[in-house]
């Protein structure tokens, strides 16, 4: 039985006809012999010759026994003709529920599912048939889809949360300016009033470029090409170099071979972070590139002050600020994590038990050419 739910359709329906027909006709042949023995207990009248040429008249059949004949024959005709039709209806029954059934009911299902803007459910898997591929093909849709809607989700939530963040951020800066006007068209204004006006000038143009920087990375699209692990490890020596100087580094890269990976998200996020830990960093640094699987992660850990409980708890946020300084808003951290999740990954942030932060970029791999050729094969 399962090695006809995933049998090819037609080769399926061929099958079942075949046997159904057969069975039908041997049937049918079984009734015709049965009622040929029945009637031959029957006189059937008329003349015999025997070989010496004597004729000899045969007893005719009474009125009861031509009824009984007549309805023998009527048996053996409707049998050859009703059995065959029949045999044919019950193939196409068994096909039906066989091959038809589920994958339609499921099909339904999943339409009505839809329809209703639910995609919070999945297709079994039903056979390896025609209908079973299509079931497994609107089960890739279906989660399309819901990764779609999650990913849509997300960022609206995300831009609910960095407009509420601007919002409030730019409230200051807003209101001092405010207060500068009044004073200015007061006449109580003083050397200080244009100065601090500009710093806030200044303030909300940082805000603004931020924000344009964030739309700038939710639009970005991911290109990943080949790259190896010796060119990773001396693009990070190189920028641990030039960020970190002065600082004790120690790099570990392990054997990666050829990988798939956006090459500028990956820098971009592995200066972002190098560049947090060297701001915090009392001596050490240490980074160390690592693969599990289809997942390349970047570890960068440093021996300073570690993060606010509260980012740790939270993850980066947008215009928070890890340092007094007025002109940090924090964005590195927050556009990495918005990187990380563009590669399929994630970032996240630890302090060691030791003292010192870790910060980690996780980025899910691309297949490489000679990966799917492989498959292919």
């Amino acid at each position: 039985m399962e090695r006809l739910k995933n049998m090819e359709l037609k080769r399926c329906f061929f099958l079942l006809s075949v046997l159904c027909l057969a069975t039908a006709l041997f049937l049918t042949f079984a009734i015709y012999l049965l009622c040929a023995k029945a009637a031959e207990r029957f006189p059937s009248g008329g003349i015999s010759i025997d070989f010496d040429g004597m004729a000899t008249e045969l007893a005719e059949p009474d009125l009861q026994q031509r009824q009984i004949l007549k309805l023998l024959d009527g048996i053996r005709l409707f049998s050859a003709v009703l059995l065959p039709a029949g045999g044919l209806g019950i193939a196409g029954i068994l096909f039906y529920h066989l091959k038809l059934k589920r994958p339609i009911a499921v099909l339904q299902m999943g339409t009505e599912r839809i329809r209703s803007h639910d995609l919070n459910f999945s297709l079994p898997e039903i056979s390896a048939d025609e209908l079973g591929q299509i079931c497994a093909a609107f089960e890739m849709m279906r989660a399309e889809l819901l990764k779609t809607n999650r990913e849509l989700w997300q960022q609206a939530e995300e831009r609910k949360r960095l407009n509420a963040a601007f919002a409030h951020d730019l409230r200051n800066p807003v209101t001092v300016l405010k207060g500068s006007i009044r004073l200015m068209k007061s006449g109580r204004a003083d050397e200080h009033t244009l100065e601090r006006m500009d710093r806030y000038v200044q303030r909300i143009e940082q805000y603004v470029e931020a924000m344009s920087s964030i739309q700038r990375l939710e639009q970005l699209r991911v290109r990943p090409c080949e790259m190896t692990g010796s060119v990773l490890r001396e693009e990070l020596e190189e920028t641990a170099r030039l960020l970190a100087p002065g600082t004790d580094i120690r790099l570990s890269v392990t054997d990666l071979g050829t990988i798939r990976i956006d090459h500028g998200i990956f820098l971009t996020v592995a200066e972002n972070i190098i560049g947090n830990a060297a701001r915090f960093a009392h001596e050490k640094l240490e980074i160390r590139l690592t693969q599990a699987g289809d997942v390349l992660g970047l570890i960068v850990s440093d021996d300073g002050p570690g993060f606010p409980a509260e980012l740790v708890k939270n993850g980066p946020k947008p215009f928070g600020k890890l340092e007094e300084s007025p002109e940090h808003l924090g964005m590195g951290l927050y556009g990495s994590s918005l990187l990380c999740l563009k590669h399929g990954g994630e970032l996240q942030m630890k302090n060691l038990p030791a003292g010192g932060a870790e910060v980690t970029a996780f980025f899910v791999l691309q297949k490489t050419c000679s990966e799917k050729k492989i498959e292919k094969s």
